[in-house]
């Protein structure tokens, strides 16, 4: 089962980690590449869930909004350098683009204990999952049943 909380890095948020990481076998740590201080935050974030799981959890440094290609602050490499100083993985995304995203939760996938040996054809036959509605406004219709799902 994934569970995704999403706390958009608002510190009120600070206190309900460990309640929500406890059983947690992933963290992933997204940052906005156009802008700083949410990078330099990172650590923070990465030392409170090592504070609470240790090393028995799968870290993930993403650098998201890459689409703002000339509102970068934060580059490519300087991602890179901080995970591999934070020993986490690392990769960039657009998630408003679409960009890396499915890539993302794959290399989550291929790191999970008992994927490792997962072959690429394998992982070649991996479900995608698209939550954008194909038919328009008819899934916003509501069901007989009053249920808009």
């Amino acid at each position: 089962m994934i569970h995704i909380m999403d706390t958009a890095g608002q510190e009120r948020f600070r206190s309900l980690i460990p309640s929500y990481i406890r059983d947690s076998s992933v963290a992933v740590i997204v940052y906005d590449v156009a802008s700083r201080q949410t990078f330099l935050n990172t650590a923070k974030w990465i030392e409170e869930v090592r504070t609470e799981r240790g090393s028995d959890v799968i870290i993930v440094l993403v650098g998201n909004k890459t689409d703002l290609v000339e509102k970068r602050q934060v580059s490519i490499e300087e991602g890179e350098a901080k995970a591999r100083e934070l020993n986490v993985m690392f990769i960039e995304t657009s998630a408003k683009a679409g960009f890396n995203i499915k890539a993302l939760f794959r290399k989550i996938a291929a790191a999970l204990p008992g994927m490792e040996t997962l072959s690429s054809a394998k992982q070649e036959d991996m479900v995608d999952v698209n939550l954008k509605s194909t038919t328009g406004s008819a899934q916003s219709q509501p069901q007989p049943s009053g249920c808009a799902c």
